[in-house]
Formats: C-alpha cells, structure tokens, sequence
C-alpha cells in the first residue's frame, strides 16, 4: 500500500499504510505501547492500539479517524461542548494510568512531581481527532510520563480556553476565555482553582521556553527561537490573569 504523510503530533516522520500508523521510535516506545495497552484494556478506546514494529524498526498503530485539529484552527474548535469532552477524556486517561507508577519504564520526558499520573505532556488539539465537531481520540503519547494531573490540565487550557498567542483571532473575549479554564476544570472532576491552573500554565511555558531555546542552538532552526519568544510572552502576559 502506498504511505500517506500525516500531519499533527511531534514527530516529523508519521506514515499512514492502510488502517495503520507507523512512526519513529525510540527508547521511550515500549512504555507508550504499555500506556496504551492499559488504556484499552480500561476502555479507552480514543487513544492508537499498539500493534508491532515494522522493518524499519517504526512502531505500528491503529489510524484514529476523524479531523485533526491544525493550523489554522476551525471556529468549531471553540465550541463549549469540546471543552466538556476534552476534560472528560483526560480524567479518564489519567485515572487508568495511574497502576503503571513506579513501574520500571523507560519514559521520553524526567518524571515530575508529585507524581499521581502518567500525564501525556501535550495534550492539544494538534494531537486530537475530532468527529462531527466532537472530540474523538487523542494521540501522540510519544513526551508520557509520570508527574501531576495538573501538569496536563493546565497545557489543555492554554491551549483550548485558549491563551495562547497563536490563537488570539479565536473570537472569544478574554473573560470567556478565563471562565473555559473553570469550564475545563469542571468537566475533569477535580477541584483545581482557577489560579492555580493559571500558575502552572506560567511555570510550564517558562520551561517550555528554556526547552524550545535549546532546541534552537541545536538546530539552528529560526522557528524555535520564534516559539520560545511566544512562550515567554505568553507566560508574562498569564501572570496578570491571576
């Protein structure tokens, strides 16, 4: 079968054959396949179905249908009613991670504390699918590991409420913005506050920052200079939210 390049995720090399992804591993790919396999065997079927290797050494999974959400962003993206699923849907996906901490595995990114989940450290719509303007899967658990649940839940509100610079032409006011975050927080059924959501949204962009820097020096590649300046002004800018 011929290859389809896909577009959406991390990695720069993703493959659709058929019903089937194959993407670059690495040494973090078993614990992914681990990841997933205990999500479906909890239920989750809105998460890839590790399936193997291929000949080159690419990991193999199930293609998850629907549209992906990349730029530039669809004004249906905004609607309340993804803010729900998506909320929804990482509750789930963190509760069902949570038999693999203190498992021996090998993860892409440093575990964070305190350590209640396996958090996917991306969670945006970049990395969602969506089906008759739903949320329906969510994919690319390439940066899992093991760390707070609001370490997640705060990149989902930067990126869905959303307050990201990239996403300033989204059509919503800032106070409607701010009340999506509370929205957010509902939906996943835990008592975050407003604030504290807010604050780790800061302190994950100026890491993020520091991060996306350095990838700059080792590239060379003008664009992650260009998203690391988005993130520090994000960050300052969020601050004044509190």
């Amino acid at each position: 079968m011929d290859e389809e390049t896909l577009q959406g995720g991390n990695t720069n090399s993703v493959k659709r054959i058929g019903d089937r992804v194959h993407r670059n591993s690495g040494p973090w790919t078993p614990a992914v396949h681990t990841l997933l396999n205990t999500l479906h065997a909890q239920g989750i079927r809105e998460v890839p179905m590790p399936v193997g290797f291929d000949a080159e050494g690419r990991e193999i999974v199930t293609f998850l249908p629907g549209e992906v959400g990349n730029y530039p962003l669809p004004a249906w993206l905004w609607a309340p009613e993804i803010v729900d699923d998506a909320g929804k849907l990482l509750r789930r996906i963190h509760d069902a991670s949570v038999s693999l901490i203190g498992e021996p595995l090998v993860w892409g990114m440093e575990p964070r504390d305190p350590i209640e989940v396996i958090c996917h450290n991306d969670v945006a719509p970049y990395n969602m699918t969506f089906v008759d303007g739903r949320l329906s899967g969510l994919f690319d658990f390439d940066t899992a590991s093991p760390g707070p649940r609001i370490w997640d839940l705060a990149y989902l509100a930067y990126r869905l409420a959303p307050l990201a610079e990239d996403t300033e032409d989204c059509g919503l006011a800032l106070n409607e913005r701010l009340e999506r975050i509370d929205r957010l927080t509902a939906a996943y059924g835990k008592p975050f506050g407003r604030i504290e959501v807010l604050e780790t949204m800061a302190e994950r962009l100026n890491l993020l920052a520091i991060y996306t820097k350095k990838r700059a020096e080792e590239t060379g590649n003008p664009d992650f200079s260009q998203h690391a300046a988005m993130y520090e002004r994000d960050r300052e800018r969020i601050l004044t939210y509190r």
